[in-house]
């Protein structure tokens, strides 16, 4: 069912529980921390809405206060709800109506800064030293059994935590439209009241077998483990066989450095040059690459005690407002096909109902630019990409008979959207980054990129009216201007539901506004570049994420409303949800309708969805 938030109580919270360290959540996962012999609740601090400040309950009084509270009909918020609600249901069994989290809120509004307490109250009241955090937690770590006086200090850290959270969501409320509440409800949700399953047997045989692996290729090479996984160490070692390391440019210094990623271009081109070292490069992508055996095992630590796994996703977690992985346990990362995603299964007498949104970004960028014959073959449910490619090779492509040459179209049309140039296209195709490793020479690269901007050029100009916006967003005068679903803000572009595309610290270089001329912002680590195509896939990325979130919140109404089931996960493109096997036909037919009803914000917009359901998350 629909919460109507405005019928709800609202109760700012926040746990306070035992630490030292080494158990600590820097060293485990939530769910590792709360159900390990350790863990001990301290106390807890409560400040209902109406309430002037917070309150303290000792550990001996928590239960009782719980027990009176009509959940029911009671929101919680708190500064990381996937933590404090984990112990709220997990460790009380106490299921409130609605999760607010004051982090993922803060995220939301500025997605490039740090989200902590401490760094969110210094943005929000940079003036008022006394909206600050404490720091009197340190002095209890380790003691178990908090004396009188310690006590006391813990209960003003944590009174005063309570009450600083209570202030952000007063200020922060009404900035976040429903619709993003809703996801940061539902994100909350999928951790603290999980619906997946884990199938513990597969899941073990799994970790058993790539680690057995993995140890019979190092002893097959014969080469020190510690020399296979340090970089200068495996250098020094190729260099005694007279391989010369592959080198490239640091990103964060500037400097040489190994190319020495399985993934770097020097260093597949290293191993196809010398085959004859083919235990050797085993060898040493094992070592490297403990990255399966280590979520296998992470996946098994984390089960919760009724079976199920709780799925950590970081709402707002990207510029675009993408989520990201969190909690050391990153469900965005889940290869088609893989064993961990097998491993995810239905409870009993219901089924993994998975469905994904097709071509969405390409979608979004043929309508944002206007490039309507483009939109026209996506509206036929046409084959985009064996379509560009028959304009590429000048022969008719499809997908069965021209595998490769589909995919270079397919290539073109994901990539050369966002203003790639033809270097950075053949140097894509040629080192496998976006799938199998295609030869294409620089000429041949170059006629594609013409081909497609010759083609589509509607799209090539939008990325000059991306340009055009962004300087606006720098003239007071211009503040209001709109542009299909967005609208100029001071360094921003306001989104089609009320959130914000945001480039803080942006200013202009170069002369003219398309010629010559970039763009630089902060976000929190460096200044990043900006230009047309780079300002074209934010703006197609972050609405491609509010029709996938749009879909998200519709979806898991429909089946709250008709059979109790649930969004449950969501990767990139997919969402993943939960629901009886009774009439699963029907179930996935009207979950595919409901994901291709475009908002109303973009209704010329085709959208095309596929799925699948199963006892696991096979798809």
């Amino acid at each position: 069912m629909t919460v109507d938030l405005d019928k709800l109580s609202v109760l700012v919270l926040d746990f306070e529980t035992y630490f030292d360290p080494h158990y600590s959540l820097k060293k485990l996962t939530t769910a590792e921390y709360v159900n390990g012999d350790q863990f001990k609740v301290w106390g807890l601090g409560v400040r209902f809405f109406s309430e002037q400040e917070a309150d303290w309950l000792n550990e001996n009084d928590i239960e009782a206060f719980l027990q009176d509270v009509d959940w029911d009909n009671t929101a919680v918020v708190c500064h990381n709800a996937l933590f404090d609600g984990y112990i709220l249901t997990q460790y009380y069994n106490v299921h409130p109506a609605f999760y607010y989290d004051t982090a993922a809120m803060a995220r939301g509004i500025d997605p490039m800064q740090s989200a902590k307490l401490s760094e969110v109250c210094k943005r929000l009241w940079p003036d008022d030293e006394q909206m600050r955090k404490g720091d009197e937690l340190v002095s209890a770590k380790g003691i178990v059994d908090l004396p009188p006086d310690i006590e006391d200090q813990i209960a003003g850290y944590c009174k005063q935590d309570v009450d600083l959270t209570h202030s952000i969501y007063n200020k922060l409320k009404s900035k976040i439209p429903d619709t993003e509440l809703h996801i940061i409800d539902l994100t909350t949700k999928m951790f603290v009241e999980p619906k997946l399953t884990v199938d513990r047997e597969l899941l073990t045989k799994y970790r058993d077998r790539i680690t057995q692996e993995s140890k019979e290729k190092i002893e097959a090479c014969g080469i020190d483990k510690k020399v296979l996984s340090s970089n200068q160490q495996f250098s020094a070692y190729l260099e005694s066989i007279g391989i010369n390391p592959p080198m490239k440019t640091s990103p964060t210094t500037g400097n040489k450095i190994p190319a020495l990623g399985k993934n770097d271009a020097g260093y597949k081109q290293m191993v196809r040059k010398y085959p004859e070292h083919k235990n050797l490069w085993e060898a040493r992508i094992a070592v490297k690459s403990r990255i399966e055996e280590t979520r296998a095992q992470r996946f098994l630590n984390v089960i919760n005690k009724d079976g199920s796994i709780s799925v950590p996703l970081r709402y707002y977690a990207a510029h675009t407002g993408r989520f990201g992985g969190t909690d050391k346990l990153n469900m965005q990362n889940l290869p088609r096909g893989s064993e961990l995603r097998k491993a995810l299964q239905a409870p009993e007498g219901h089924l993994v109902y998975v469905a994904d949104l097709s071509n969405i970004e390409a979608r979004v960028l043929a309508w944002i630019s206007n490039q309507t014959d483009l939109l026209q073959e996506f509206a036929n449910g046409e084959d985009i990409y064996s379509n560009f490619a028959s304009k590429i090779y000048k022969k008719p492509i499809n997908k069965d008979d021209n595998p490769v040459e589909r995919f270079v179209g397919k290539t073109a049309i994901l990539g050369l959207g966002y203003g790639m140039g033809y270097k950075k296209f053949a140097f894509t195709l040629r080192n496998g980054l976006a799938g199998p490793e295609v030869d294409i020479s620089d000429e041949d690269a170059l006629d594609v990129v013409n081909t497609y901007r010759g083609n589509y050029p509607d799209i090539a100009n939008f990325w000059k009216k991306c340009e055009y916006l962004i300087t606006c967003s720098l003239q007071k005068n211009s503040e209001g201007l709109t542009y299909g679903p967005l609208t100029v803000a001071d360094r921003a572009l306001m989104l089609p539901n009320g959130m914000y595309l945001k480039y803080p610290g942006l200013i202009k270089r170069g002369n003219g506004y398309f010629e010559g001329s970039d763009f630089v912002y902060f976000n929190q680590k460096q200044q990043v570049k900006l230009y047309g195509g780079k300002i074209a896939e934010n703006i197609v990325q972050a609405l491609a994420r509010i029709i996938i979130t749009d879909s998200i919140n519709k979806v898991h109404n429909y089946l709250q409303n008709t059979n109790g089931g649930s969004v449950v996960l969501t990767v990139h493109d997919e969402i993943i949800a939960v629901a009886t096997e009774k009439d699963s036909c029907n179930i996935m037919d009207n979950i595919i309708f409901t994901m291709t009803q475009p908002p109303v914000w973009c209704k010329e917009l085709p959208l095309s969805a596929e799925g699948g359901y199963d006892k696991a998350y096979t798809k």
